[in-house]
């Protein structure tokens, strides 16, 4: 069977600190008015959930479009294989690597961090998840938390915790639309309230929580955080975010993240113009606002409708799939891991 772009259908989670806020996306959210929607879970494929993140079941992303409807992505690469993965270098369990999310944090996020290096070598259970975070929309004022004030040491980050003033030992930065952060495993971190974001991680969710600012429904893993947690002065080689954007037609290109587990390109066009993103090679796009056609196949051309808010799987197969921009298009072109050659 001919493969094509891969639509996927949202998996939805209720958090404490969710909003609203991906109605801006045009999509009905369960729940009623009144629950809060923290998180869409845009490609998933877990075999497992930690109770700390996702409540212990397993998160499949099922396919919305076309002959595959109903099946999931992992169910795609098991019948296809490198068709569907080019050289992407898939989990050990054989499953896809990545991760890829929205959060609408109506609240502040826990102060958090994720399994350093060291202590998910001596603690199986506990996986690596480095990710990175674009600000789709922002309140005024808004922050986002990285790292630790540079010559804050364990012992005063723990006295910050006790007295719930922990929040004056972070590096705030301004949370402002197309801004992206990269927050390797180790890295304490925190979304500020009235933040929206893409997420591209590492396919885990373990989490620590240091500070849950008053919250008290919620378990809090300060020893696990603190073996974990990176005092050093943050320096974030893989945040590309920096570097002057490039030109290819009408389209125009921002490199953002460049790191081991998975690089991260903006692009932006101008309506009526198109660009060809799969070549060889398994990619994602997560289209952040407009909206575009893709177009695929040598011989009999083909083409799916895609708008804001939604994500696409391009497998490596896929024949000269070209998007064509319908309005003004702003995208994320993420690129997994690859197997060495």
């Amino acid at each position: 069977m001919p493969l094509y772009p891969l639509l996927l259908a949202p998996i939805y989670k209720e958090k404490v600190w969710g909003g609203r806020t991906l109605e801006r996306f045009w999509r009905t959210l369960p729940g009623g008015p009144e629950a809060r929607i923290g998180e869409s879970w845009e490609l998933a494929d877990l075999a497992e959930t930690s109770p700390s993140g996702g409540g212990g079941a397993a998160a499949r992303s099922v396919i919305r479009n076309g002959p595959l409807m109903k099946r999931t992505v992992g169910d795609v690469i098991g019948d296809f294989g490198s068709v569907v993965t080019g050289s992407m270098k898939l989990s050990p369990d054989g499953s896809f690597p990545l991760l890829f999310k929205y959060l609408d944090a109506r609240e502040n996020l826990s102060v958090q961090v994720h399994p350093s290096a060291a202590y998910a070598a001596e603690h199986p259970d506990a996986h690596l998840k480095s990710e990175a975070w674009y600000v789709v929309a922002a309140d005024p004022g808004s922050v986002i938390y990285r790292g630790v004030v540079e010559g804050i040491d364990p012992e005063q980050f723990r006295v910050g915790i006790e007295k719930g003033s922990v929040a004056e030992l972070l590096v705030e930065e301004p949370a402002v639309p197309g801004h992206c952060v990269y927050l390797p495993s180790g890295t304490v971190h925190a979304l500020g309230a009235g933040v929206l974001v893409a997420e591209v991680q590492t396919a885990s969710d373990t989490t620590f929580r240091v500070f849950d600012w008053g919250r008290t429904d919620r378990e809090i893993h300060v020893d696990q955080a603190m073996e974990c947690i990176d005092f050093s002065p943050f320096e974030n080689g893989s945040d590309l975010s920096d570097q002057p954007p490039t030109s290819e037609g009408d389209w125009v290109a921002r490199p953002l993240v460049a790191c081991e587990h998975f690089e991260i390109c903006e692009w932006t066009a101008l309506r009526e113009s198109s660009r060809i993103f799969a070549s060889e090679e398994l990619s994602v796009l997560m289209l952040i606002s407009g909206s575009g056609t893709i177009s695929w196949g040598d011989q009999e051309r083909r083409s799916v409708t895609v708008g804001a808010g939604e994500t696409v799987l391009l497998p490596a197969g896929l024949p000269s799939a070209e998007f064509s921009a319908v309005d003004d298009v702003t995208l994320l072109d993420v690129t997994p891991p690859r197997t060495e050659s």
